[in-house]
């Protein structure tokens, strides 16, 4: 677990930290010169029942609170200074709020540097500690008086941090890894190290990570927690992860490693976003602001029904970013002013990568159920891909299965979920598309599966699915390469008929020296002999020698005999023998043989052909 400070500067956070943990946070030369916290520091307290947690101690300065919020985040406890001599200042109420946005799970708070004050100073301290925290979730936290000077009140300060850390829920360990970074670092002998507080999940050197918003592949030379080497880091554990194959350029606070699989990138964002009461303003139209989210700082535009967000106020909101940042559904955020720096809101991400460009808000407060539903209904034919689940939700994978479980009216085709409505929907389009197809083909007795596809425009996984459920309810039938109504057979109306029959005795009074088919169009006024001629051959009354002749049934046969009839097994026959045995020109004796070839009437050798077993397929 991790505790975090938070307090106005020069409150003594530091110097509560070492004498909490012996240890000095406050690691630069400029640190030490100017006696305040510039940068993030960190330190590991031993508990009794929990064994090590990190300290986070942030920076006090109005100037530094991009820095605090980079350490604020990822929390499970903060410690709340407030100095005996001073009480509640400007940046306590703020880091208050800061941790209020964040949703930080408990409180403690230290009034330090008790030996700096009178009891009845110090009881209006304690009473301005207790009207500010009044109207926060933590109104009856403890508030515990320390003095680093003189060491009174932190043994009962370490008791009441273990205490409040061993009420908290542990965080799940089965649950995919996001680690925030904070720095980063190189090591002589060992490359770029990252740190940070791992926020869910567990990783060891054999977990594929990406680096975002590098978006690169990344491997685990080694990691570290608390300081010490390990197997596997665990949540909400500080940590260091050495990264091969990545520069220290290609890194910086504000990247995240995870777990590779689902987690992604997005410029939008929904998110239920909430303005302070005591913010100055509304959030005008296209303004932006500055986003904090974990480590990371961005610009954002905030986009709410009716053009503006009022203070007090908590709307659906869509969120423009000025660069892509990782997030989960359920993360929280804070928002400030760049000028005024000052910090005026928050919210928590609904759905941190919408299908569409400019995602509509959704009602504030919807549950995972809820969200998944509307996110089926937003991706339509497309799907939304289970894997994403947990990063879209904000569960972890086995609350996802859970979720599904619950819920009616979700099909799911290998990764892809879709709502049934439009398996059914999609079905509808594909009956249409064959009764639209067999209007206009009568004599096609199948309708290709890729014209049926394009009439119906749908993704080929959910045309597939719909495909085998209009299987299953015997509405259609597969075949020939391709789908018809179940039941439908061609129709031939008189003409047609007398269509086929001129046809049919075209081809037979042509014998061995048939027309093309683009001939017999051209004898009948541009009419496509095609579909009548696939007929005749389903009927097995005429034989497509080539791809664009077709030959009677009757021919073939006489064809074939006369070579059964004339060659003797085991003698080559050249080609002019065989056109003397067939009684046919050149033209149509080369396509001709090679379909006898294909059939193995004959075999074909490098000086001529000799005669085989084979009997062609449909003229027996």
């Amino acid at each position: 677990m991790i505790i975090g400070t938070a307090g106005h500067i020069d409150h003594g956070k530091t110097a509560l930290v070492r004498a909490l943990t012996g240890v000095d946070t406050d690691r630069l030369p400029e640190e030490k010169r100017r006696g305040i916290t510039i940068e993030l520091g960190f330190a590991p307290l031993t508990l009794d029942g929990l064994g090590t947690v990190g300290v986070v101690d942030v920076p006090g300065h109005d100037a530094f609170v991009r820095t605090m919020l980079a350490g604020a985040t990822g929390i499970d406890l903060a410690l709340l200074v407030v100095a005996a001599d001073e009480g509640v200042m400007p940046q306590t109420r703020e880091h208050l709020a800061i941790l209020a946005l964040l949703g930080v799970r408990s409180v403690v708070v230290a009034v330090t540097k008790r030996d700096a004050a009178d009891e009845e100073w110090v009881a209006l301290v304690r009473e301005d500690i207790a009207a500010l925290l009044d109207s926060t979730p933590w109104r009856d936290v403890p508030i515990i008086e320390t003095s680093a000077l003189d060491g009174s009140g932190i043994d009962a300060l370490r008791d009441t941090l273990r205490q409040r850390l061993l009420d908290l829920p542990q965080r799940s360990a089965r649950d995919l890894f996001r680690m925030p970074i904070d720095r980063a670092f190189t090591v002589k002998g060992t490359g770029t190290v990252v740190t940070g507080t791992v926020w869910s999940g567990t990783v060891d050197v054999d977990t594929p990570l990406r680096l975002f918003p590098l978006d690169r592949a990344a491997r685990a030379r080694g990691v570290q927690s608390h300081g010490a080497q390990s197997r596997s880091l665990q949540p909400g554990t500080r940590a260091a992860v050495a990264l091969a194959g990545i520069e220290l350029s290609d890194v910086s606070r504000g990247a995240m490693l995870v777990q590779e699989g689902a987690w992604v990138q997005s410029r939008a964002l929904r998110a239920d976003v909430t303005l302070l009461g005591d913010a100055a303003r509304p959030i005008r139209p296209r303004e932006w602001v500055r986003l904090h989210l974990g480590t990371s700082e961005v610009g954002a535009r905030v986009v709410v029904a009716g053009g503006m967000l009022a203070p007090g106020e908590t709307r659906g909101a869509r969120v423009v970013l000025s660069a892509p940042i990782v997030s989960r559904a359920g993360d929280r955020f804070v928002l400030r002013l760049a000028s005024p720096a000052t910090t005026i809101g928050g919210g928590i991400i609904a759905d941190p990568s919408p299908a569409v460009r400019r995602p509509r808000p959704w009602p504030t407060g919807l549950d995972a159920a809820r969200r998944l539903t509307l996110l089926l209904d937003e991706a339509g034919e497309h799907g939304v891909s289970a894997t994403s689940l947990p990063v879209r939700l904000g569960l972890s994978p086995e609350r996802c299965d859970e979720t599904l479980a619950s819920l009616d009216g979700i099909v799911r085709d290998g990764d892809t979920l879709y709502a049934r409505a439009q398996l059914s929907a999609v079905g509808d389009r594909i009956r249409g598309a064959l009764a639209t197809y067999h209007a206009e083909h009568p004599l096609e007795e199948w309708a290709p599966r890729s014209a049926i596809r394009t009439a119906v425009r749908a993704p080929e996984s959910i045309f597939a699915r719909s495909v085998e459920t209009l299987l299953g309810a015997n509405a259609v039938e597969t075949g020939g390469g391709g789908l018809r109504r179940s039941g439908w057979t061609p129709v031939m109306s008189d003409s047609v008929q007398r269509e086929r029959s001129w046809l049919l005795d075209r081809l037979r009074g042509a014998a061995a020296e048939p027309p093309t088919v683009s001939e017999l169009r051209g004898e009948r006024g541009g009419n496509d002999p095609t579909p009548l001629l696939r007929i005749l051959e389903r009927e097995r009354l005429v034989v497509p020698v080539e791809g664009d002749r077709f030959y009677s049934a009757e021919s073939v046969r006489d064809l074939v005999e006369r070579l059964h009839r004339s060659m003797e097994p085991g003698r080559v026959y050249g080609p002019a023998e065989l056109r003397e045995i067939l009684g046919t020109s050149r033209k149509y004796l080369i396509p001709f043989l090679e379909y006898c070839d294909r059939h193995r009437v004959t075999e074909r050798r490098s000086e001529g052909r000799v005669l085989g077993e084979g009997v062609p397929g449909g003229v027996a």
